[in-house]
């Protein structure tokens, strides 16, 4: 659905497009807790998607405007920084409810009497947003600049062809930069979801403790990474580096394959903690940088669009083979729940690999790519 709301988000008020999707997407996260059955969760759960996918194409396109070229990499930073937050705090969270809530079976809430204590979490999470889209009214939809004028000077208004003929000039930009984030997203996804049982396999920890700790690393080493890379990403733009976005990957591939694989298999606790901070930090950096480097390049016409296009590549590679991979490694390659561990590293390992290649492959395109987009006449 992500498609057709960017293209909405690149025709329409965007704001009012966000507000609308965090209401659906915060009711039916709190309807998912008197699901009934398979398809009710199915239906409440296929519907929080659709509510998020109005999100990261209009809020993209948005910030495009509001910020200069030179601040764009720390502002879609900051904007991203929302992903380790919800994701440090999911595991902070979860993992201290759960532990709390496996000696409660059951809890009464007005309105829905007893239910099992497991579903109060989607109204822990969900009623809280509806109030957070009356929230975003306070928001100026801003006018927006960088848009493709026809020769006489008008606003184009392009078509789903004439979008796909933007897209396609350069789509060599496209799918390196898409690429070199199904990687980075892989490494994400692969320990966001394997790391707190590998913490309970491989060191003995509790779930509560576990969860604590990644969140509390994801969550602070996740935002200053990001933060670090949006810096970095502007810094060399204003040098005149036109492939800075892309470096920021390349560090990124390194910093994170080198460390992240050690920590994991670093025996002693203490190294491990150590070495999982500057691991987390390096594999946060691109984050920003990657949205921006697609805005930077597109006019506004087609922003959502093509965020929509990235995010859909992204979440078809990077949340399938993340959590994929180390069990596949795990079951059939080692066949042992105990070699969590090397299977988690050999991932890392291998889409860092991957990441560094992708990135460094599309540097040539994407500085011409840059350079026709700063010579158009984008008003």
């Amino acid at each position: 659905m992500g498609l057709p709301l960017g293209r909405y988000a690149d025709t329409r008020n965007r704001r009012n497009l966000i507000a609308a999707g965090i209401l659906i997407w915060s009711a039916l996260t709190a309807a998912c807790s008197s699901a009934k059955n398979f398809w009710s969760l199915f239906v409440t759960r296929t519907g929080v998607g659709v509510g998020e996918a109005t999100l990261s194409p209009a809020a993209f396109s948005l910030i495009t405007d509001y910020f200069p070229t030179s601040r764009l990499g720390i502002a879609l930073s900051i904007y991203s920084m929302g992903i380790f937050v919800g994701s440090g705090l999911a595991l902070i969270v979860g993992g201290t409810v759960v532990q709390m809530l496996s000696q409660i079976p059951f809890l009464t809430v007005p309105f829905l009497g007893a239910i099992a204590s497991w579903r109060v979490t989607f109204l822990i999470v969900g009623v809280p947003g509806l109030l957070m889209a009356l929230l975003v009214f306070t928001i100026r939809e801003p006018q927006r600049r960088h848009l493709l004028r026809a020769t006489d000077g008008s606003v184009s208004k392009l078509n789903l062809k004439e979008v796909w003929d933007q897209v396609r000039a350069r789509l060599s930009s496209v799918l390196g930069i898409s690429l070199g984030m199904v990687f980075q997203s892989a490494c994400s996804y692969a320990f966001l979801a394997w790391g707190p049982a590998f913490l309970q396999r491989s060191h003995g920890w509790t779930t509560g403790h576990a969860g604590r700790t990644l969140g509390i690393l994801t969550l602070l080493c996740g935002c200053l990474g990001m933060f670090l890379g949006g810096t970095l990403c502007d810094y060399w733009q204003r040098l005149g580096i036109r492939e800075a976005p892309l470096r920021v990957g390349v560090v990124s591939a390194v910093g994170t394959g080198i460390l992240l694989p050690i920590a994991i298999l670093a025996g002693n606790t203490a190294w491990m903690t150590t070495l999982l901070v500057p691991a987390l930090l390096f594999l946060a950096l691109p984050i920003g940088s990657s949205y921006a480097a697609l805005q930077l390049i597109f006019p506004n016409q087609v922003r959502g669009q093509v965020s929509a296009l990235f995010l859909f590549i992204l979440s078809l590679g990077g949340l399938t083979l993340g959590p994929l991979l180390p069990g596949l490694l795990s079951d059939y390659f080692f066949h042992s729940e105990k070699m969590l561990g090397p299977s988690l590293a050999i991932t890392v390992a291998s889409a860092s690999i991957l990441m560094f290649v992708a990135f460094l492959m599309t540097y040539r395109s994407y500085r011409e790519h840059h350079r026709v987009a700063f010579t158009q006449e984008l008003h």
